[in-house]
């Protein structure tokens, strides 16, 4: 098959360091023998990175561009203009334009008005929660009012009709969540293979974001407490969609990935790790931007590879759309690249050597090859210096959790960090950005 199926799982708030092939696994008290064999089947980066949380992640995803461009900066209340503008082109826009179904199952964060759900996006299905998952806490919160707060829904939705609530998202719900969209995505692959038709599947699970709470099933499995059982059962939960892609016999023909989509929760007691690196989401410390990342094609991508080079979430999308046969956007700025050649082993070092990392307007780290540039220092969330009058600089290889700083010795690395800033900013300047909550 020229053109294959597409599997992509995101994990919600998954630490650098809680899996067994990232070191960590039964460590952490949870095993996880499921993404471990397929980190040992195709490609594990250590240097995969993405945005500081939620929303701004899954717009670089879905639109190959950083998320100060579209205006996905952060969350805002339910129900006023957020996520992406109809404006902007998605990967199931661009997929369905190759002949792809494309279906999502799970949190889309990315818009919760008639217009910006996702089957208004590019796909023809989805079912899963418009926001966020704190928000299953609401109605057993001491003092909720529904009169000023809306309810918070599980929802579902068709290509070309209006997206409706299903049930409501509540503590109960959100125990049971990550085994419904398995089994719609289950259901989704087998009805599109039997149709022949190519499937993009979207799953961007809600574990392990908190209230972090496992299915009753799992509940207890491990004796290390609910972030563990949780951790467990999103291994599980993977592993059935593997078990699915190998009982219809199409793991050739199909590229599977799984990632996260920021650094681990920082609040007790869901609190997760990033290993060796500093810092939680919400921070621009490594921790935050480094994520797992791991993709199988077998016959087109290398077992057992492991690599350290730089990938950005933006380069998912001109990547997919190149395997595929498709085209990027040529009227905006695209920050992504097409990492083709470098995941299929047809070149060692990857199409790109570093990016800028911004939270809400403010550029806060440049990294580059082995350094990073930091404009502001929040070693941990909401205990930061501010912006700094000289900024830090590091080299992530000598040191990882980010302590030295070694500008004053290498001044020479602002040379070609500057040149991307100005080029960034050049850019913007050209193609203004989007503010946020602005209006379709």
């Amino acid at each position: 098959m020229n053109q294959p199926h597409i599997v992509l799982i995101v994990a919600d708030n998954l630490g650098w360091g809680e899996l067994g092939c990232y070191g960590g696994g039964a460590l952490r008290g949870a095993p996880t023998p499921r993404i471990d064999q397929l980190a040992r089947e195709g490609l594990l980066l250590q240097n995969f990175n993405v945005e500081s949380d939620c929303v701004p992640t899954r717009s670089a995803l879905m639109t190959g561009r950083h998320p100060i461009r579209t205006g996905c900066l952060q969350s805002v209340p339910p129900g006023l203009p957020q996520g992406l503008t109809r404006w902007e082109m998605t990967l199931p826009q661009l997929l369905a334009e190759r002949g792809y179904a494309s279906a999502h199952f799970g949190k889309w964060h990315l818009g919760d008005i008639q217009g910006r759900f996702p089957s208004d996006r590019g796909f023809d299905e989805w079912y899963g929660i418009p926001r966020t998952t704190d928000e299953s806490q609401f109605t057993s919160t001491l003092g909720y009012d529904p009169a000023v707060a809306d309810l918070p829904y599980i929802m579902q939705g068709l290509r070309g009709q209006p997206s409706e609530n299903v049930k409501l998202y509540d503590l109960e719900s959100r125990r049971g969540i990550d085994a419904e969209l398995v089994q719609k995505a289950t259901q989704f692959m087998r009805r599109e293979h039997a149709g022949g038709r190519r499937f993009f599947l979207y799953l961007p699970l809600v574990h392990l974001h908190f209230p972090t709470l496992p299915h009753h099933d799992f509940a207890g499995r491990t004796g290390a407490g609910d972030f563990a059982d949780a951790m467990v059962e999103m291994d599980y939960r993977v592993g059935q969609i593997i078990d699915e892609v190998e009982r219809m016999g199409i793991a050739e023909e199909t590229i599977f990935i799984f990632c996260s989509d920021n650094g681990p929760e920082f609040r007790a007691p869901y609190r997760g790790t990033a290993g060796p690196w500093s810092g939680t989401y919400h921070t621009a410390m490594e921790g935050s931007l480094r994520v797992p990342f791991i993709a199988r094609w077998p016959g087109r991508i290398a077992p057992g590879r492991v690599s350290n080079e730089i990938v950005h979430v933006t380069d998912l999308l001109p990547t997919l759309a190149a395997i595929t046969g498709g085209t990027v956007p040529t009227d905006r700025p695209i920050d992504g690249v097409d990492q083709g050649p470098f995941l299929f082993g047809q070149q060692d070092k990857s199409l790109r050597e570093g990016f800028l990392f911004h939270i809400k307007n403010d550029l806060r780290a440049v990294k580059w090859r082995d350094w990073k540039l930091h404009y502001y220092w929040e070693p941990e969330v909401n205990e930061g210096k501010g912006k700094l009058e000289s900024p830090y600089l590091f080299n992530l290889t000598r040191d990882p959790k980010e302590e030295t700083d070694v500008l004053v010795h290498n001044t020479w690395v602002l040379g070609p960090m500057l040149r991307m800033v100005r080029a960034f900013h050049e850019s913007c300047q050209r193609h203004p950005n989007t503010p946020p909550g602005k209006p379709d």
